[in-house]
């Protein structure tokens, strides 16, 4: 595979993005390359995260990097972390609001509802663990990708804080 290249990237109606991710088991050459992509990727669509289901992998990988940029002139700066197997261990009582794009939602943005500060564990190209507590814009940034690995997009995000304002207003 060559190195920075640039994956396409899955769209509302495409399946990958329904299904659940696989766990990493080998981390090889190959998981390396697929990270350099993903990232080069989303460079080039101004994005902060993506996940390897947005680019067409079954890998339970995604990458955040927070910069600003066009579509977020006001996202805080972080080197690029690749995320492996991703865990979320525990959730603030707190959430809030924000609008939020996705690279596989072009041109739209949708109101979600997220935790404000989350726990996290992960691992890193290397194999190794990581233990981690995130808040704002990049625990959003860790929950919007961490949805795609369970085959959830803003789409669905929204039909299930739309079932759960239901269910708690009965």
């Amino acid at each position: 595979m060559q190195l920075n290249q640039h994956l396409t990237i899955a769209t509302t109606g495409d399946n990958i993005l329904t299904l659940t991710a696989e766990p990493v088991t080998v981390f090889d050459d190959a998981l390396h390359a697929l990270a350099d992509n993903m990232l080069s990727t989303m460079l080039n669509a101004n994005g902060v995260g993506i996940a390897a289901t947005q680019v067409f992998s079954r890998a339970a990988m995604f990458i955040m990097a927070s910069n600003p940029n066009k579509r977020y002139p006001n996202a805080p700066s972080m080197a690029p972390t690749v995320v492996i197997n991703p865990q979320i261990l525990s959730t603030s009582t707190m959430t809030e609001t924000g609008m939020e794009g996705c690279l596989s939602l072009p041109g739209k943005r949708l109101s979600i509802l997220r935790h404000t500060e989350i726990e996290v564990q992960y691992q890193s190209l290397d194999g190794r663990l990581h233990q981690q507590s995130l808040s704002g814009f990049v625990a959003r940034i860790f929950q919007h990708e961490y949805d795609h690995l369970q085959g959830i997009t803003l789409l669905e995000r929204v039909n299930l804080m739309a079932a759960s304002a239901e269910v708690s207003s009965c």
